[in-house]
């Protein structure tokens, strides 16, 4: 659930480790808290296909703690926002039963089902209510895969939520007040858009295209394999770069035409108009992306650091930091659950 004012729960130093379990690879952040500040303590990232054991023994070296906090995406997870009449906690868990099968598309008996109420004074004697289910059986699997290397979990999480707590804790750097802006994650298989109206969040979706589908019209475009087409999506060569930007700007028109469906659906239902989006996740390390996406939707957009809010430690590799940040968010607003 979003995190409420994180500062002000920072009592004793204490440690937490997000790892974030991607489609091409992993990553973790590891975070110290004090009574006024957090500290990163590190961070580490490896592709998904050698599996967690690596990422595991980095984890161990860092010295972190063996329960950690994990998130899960997809069709699987489920976000609504939802107006409710105005209650207390009891009410709403009880109200719960009967409201959430309106809005989430499985039985109650599949899901482990979450809410938090975002906003408590709506007129008419509303409130707004963020609601979260995720499915039992993709929780299991994903216990069972980092059981198998001798981790646990702390907490499971939704990838957007992670990602809302991580800007939001950088905030006073990133977003001016009463602005609504966007925040684009754009993974291997797929992106996780949310619009957040002052910091509060009104809208959650995943959009199944991702960095391999650019990956995939480079492939097609140039007629090479994807393992060659990937390394010229990172590592655009000169003599090929008009050919690649065209085939990512041509994939990356559909993901343009859901952020634009978006947008117009909040802005159908707001007083509001996004006007910035905030992108992160490995896909824009693309040539050109972010820009690209500039102009498909005339809206300003830039690459954000979930680490502005921190302190820094000597020992931290700090150029090799700079050049994931992008991909550390969602594990960051992970990490940031204490």
């Amino acid at each position: 659930m979003p995190l409420p004012k994180l500062k002000d729960k920072f009592f004793k130093e204490r440690f937490s480790v997000g790892l974030d379990i991607g489609a091409a690879t992993v990553k973790f952040v590891k975070l110290r808290f004090f009574k006024e500040q957090v500290e990163l303590c590190g961070f580490g990232l490896g592709p998904a296909e050698a599996g967690l054991g690596g990422i595991a023994g980095e984890l161990r070296q860092n010295q972190a703690p063996q329960a950690v906090n994990i998130a899960v995406s997809g069709p699987a997870a489920i976000i609504r926002y939802v107006n409710f009449p105005k209650m207390n906690e009891d009410e709403l868990r009880r109200a719960l039963k009967f409201e959430a099968p309106k809005h989430i598309p499985f039985s109650l008996e599949e899901v482990n089902l979450d809410s938090y109420v975002l906003k408590a004074d709506l007129p008419d004697n509303q409130m707004l209510v963020l609601l979260a289910a995720v499915k039992k059986e993709i929780i299991a699997q994903r216990l069972k895969i980092i059981e198998g290397v001798g981790l646990r979990a702390n907490l499971i999480d939704i990838d957007s939520i992670a990602l809302i707590n991580a800007f939001n804790f950088n905030r006073a750097q990133t977003q001016a007040e009463h602005e609504s802006v966007a925040l684009l994650n754009i993974g291997a298989l797929m992106s996780n858009l949310n619009i957040l109206e002052n910091g509060m969040p009104r809208l959650s979706r995943d959009i199944h295209i991702g960095g391999n589908s650019f990956t995939q019209k480079i492939a097609d475009v140039l007629n090479i394999d994807f393992k060659s087409a990937e390394d010229l999506k990172l590592n655009p060569d000169q003599e090929r770069q008009k050919n690649i930007s065209a085939a990512i700007e041509s994939a990356l028109v559909n993901l343009a035409a859901e952020i634009r469906t978006s947008f117009d659906y909040y802005e159908s239902q707001s007083a509001s108009t996004v006007a910035k989006i905030f992108t992160s996740g490995g896909s824009i390390l693309s040539g050109g992306l972010t820009e690209m996406l500039v102009n498909l939707l005339g809206i300003e957009a830039a690459p954000w650091d979930p680490f502005t809010q921190m302190k820094i430690p000597a020992n931290i590799d700090t150029t090799r930091l700079k050049a994931l940040s992008c991909q550390l968010a969602v594990a960051c607003g992970l990490a940031l659950r204490v």
